[in-house]
């Protein structure tokens, strides 16, 4: 079957085009995958997806394609932490430090993204090291050369594809919980539920800066998302009174004097925080979001202490 025949399923015309069903959607995707679909059809398919908007079958159709296709295993880690902000202009990526306070509560991160052509400040390559030694990184154009082309159609096409959906619900290291930041705030349901397709018990998806999963602390928000198996809208409250945008407040910020106490800033620290307070609550650390936070400001204080006592 060629990819011809999926595009007809989705581009009939009124009255006759329908969404493909989750085991279309795989199928489609594997044959783009394993380079068996024409380049044209590649694009007429995702244009009219993202057109007429995907579905929770096809994402999730998709994204089990892509998980079926990339070779190897990545160590185990317990949180699955997606960074796909390609073109970050915002300021300093403070989501590296939540995950790095993650971490030192005794849990392993692996995040996985493709984050180039981002200024210096807001390099999320560049700022790894900061991430502390339970944080690894993997670089999508390393883990799965072929999704890495579909991604980088958007300098084609001139528009952003599904595939930047599906590249936050990969989970390639198929860790039991995960974090995802959205840009626009439709796609958290649509995530959730494509999510549950896919057999995930554990997330948390947000509108996060920059579409990262990084929380303003000084806005009440809504997460959507899972807990064993069943759908959750929390909401977040304000921790913090500043108007403040996050772009802005990040920008300037060096992580490294933050983090090691040279620097000082409210904000930044509520952003760190905060963000690491909703993931430490995906990961069933503390009840509720309140005692994550509690516990996020904690580990925050102690930082200098659990190196001391790690060295």
């Amino acid at each position: 079957m060629s990819l011809a025949s999926f595009v007809r399923i989705v581009a009939r015309g009124k009255g006759r085009a329908r969404a493909m069903t989750m085991a279309e959607a795989q199928e489609a995707m594997t044959l783009i995958l394993d380079g068996e679909a024409a380049p044209e059809a590649i694009g007429a398919l995702l244009m009219v997806m993202r057109l007429r908007g995907e579905t929770p079958a096809e994402i999730a159709g998709f994204t089990a394609a892509l998980r079926d296709h990339v070779d190897g295993k990545l160590p185990s880690a317990d949180l699955d932490w997606p960074s796909y902000a390609a073109g970050r202009s915002r300021g300093a990526p403070l989501f590296l430090l939540a995950a790095r306070l993650v971490g030192q509560a005794g849990y392993r991160v692996a995040m996985h993204g493709e984050n180039a052509h981002q200024s210096p400040g807001a390099s999320v390559r560049k700022a790894l090291d900061i991430a502390g030694p339970s944080v690894t990184y993997h670089a999508l154009e390393t883990l799965s050369p072929a999704a890495h082309a579909l991604l980088n159609l958007r300098d084609s096409l001139g528009l952003r594809s599904c595939i930047n959906t599906v590249l936050r619900m990969w989970n390639p290291a198929q860790a039991p919980a995960t974090v995802q930041g959205v840009f626009h705030p439709s796609y958290r349901g649509l995530q959730a539920q494509a999510a549950e397709l896919l057999g995930q018990r554990d997330l948390s998806i947000i509108k996060g800066g920059g579409g990262e999963f990084e929380r303003h602390p000084s806005k009440a928000i809504t997460v959507f998302g899972l807990r064993d198996g069943a759908h959750i809208q929390e909401i977040a409250a304000p921790i913090l009174q500043d108007t403040r945008r996050l772009h802005d407040a990040g920008r300037g910020i060096d992580l490294r004097a933050l983090w090691y106490g040279t620097e000082h800033d409210p904000f930044a620290i509520a952003t760190v925080t905060g963000t690491a307070a909703v993931a430490l609550w995906t990961l069933k650390a503390a009840p509720t979001l309140v005692d994550a936070h509690h516990m996020a400001k904690v580990l925050w204080d102690a930082r200098h202490q659990h190196e001391s006592m790690s060295a």
